[in-house]
């Protein structure tokens, strides 16, 4: 965790989601940054949220850490190291505000623990990736389930886009987009991330 540097998160990236909140799917990658201060790990830990700031929701994404500084041309395979599952927790109430006036997503999206990961796994290469699903078990009941084959922007697409828009180096993780099934979490509420069969973090929710 301490050796992570920049916090890329892609928006949009699964059609399904885009439509059920209702947004254009995009033309080329939609990213945004969060803190650094955001992040932190499912660890059977109680994660606390802002409260009195309208609904909190998850959005359950494939996590991928790069493990070397990229270079023009470098492959997935070649370039990402270790992945994990995570959680783009957002204030959807004030990002519907932000949007109507056209201002950044920062105060709905870079919250403190905004940013959950489980812990990180050997990157299993593309191939390997596309045969297993990641899930999110909202007491212990299957609210979101995604698949990499998917995406809008393959993974490929969203590591060229970004290295030549905003850099790309070792330490630095994307979170590359969530599927649809997004929801509300309550206080109390158990969370599992889970990556085929295995739980490989989980956490509670404190507002």
């Amino acid at each position: 965790m301490n050796n992570i540097k920049n916090i890329y998160c892609v928006g949009r990236n699964y059609a399904a989601h885009a439509k059920e909140l209702n947004n254009e799917i995009p033309k080329s990658p939609f990213l945004f940054l969060k803190p650094t201060h955001a992040l932190i790990e499912a660890s059977g830990n109680w994660i606390s949220l802002p409260e009195n700031q309208g609904s909190v929701h998850f959005e359950t994404e494939l996590v991928i850490k790069v493990g070397r500084n990229y270079e023009k041309g470098i492959k997935v395979d070649d370039l990402i190291d270790r992945m994990a599952i995570g959680l783009d927790f957002t204030l959807r109430d004030v990002q519907s505000e932000l949007k109507k006036k056209g201002q950044p997503w920062l105060l709905a999206k870079g919250f403190q623990h905004s940013a959950v990961i489980s812990k990180f796994i050997d990157f299993p290469g593309m191939e390997e990736l596309q045969k297993t699903d990641f899930s999110l078990l909202k007491n212990e009941v299957k609210v979101q389930q995604g698949n990499i084959k998917d995406m809008i922007f393959d993974l490929q697409t969203i590591i060229d886009f970004t290295a030549h828009h905003f850099g790309l180096g070792e330490g630095d993780i994307i979170f590359t987009g969530t599927p649809e099934g997004v929801g509300q979490v309550a206080d109390g509420d158990h969370l599992s991330l889970v990556w085929g069969d295995k739980v490989l973090g989980e956490c509670f929710i404190k507002l």
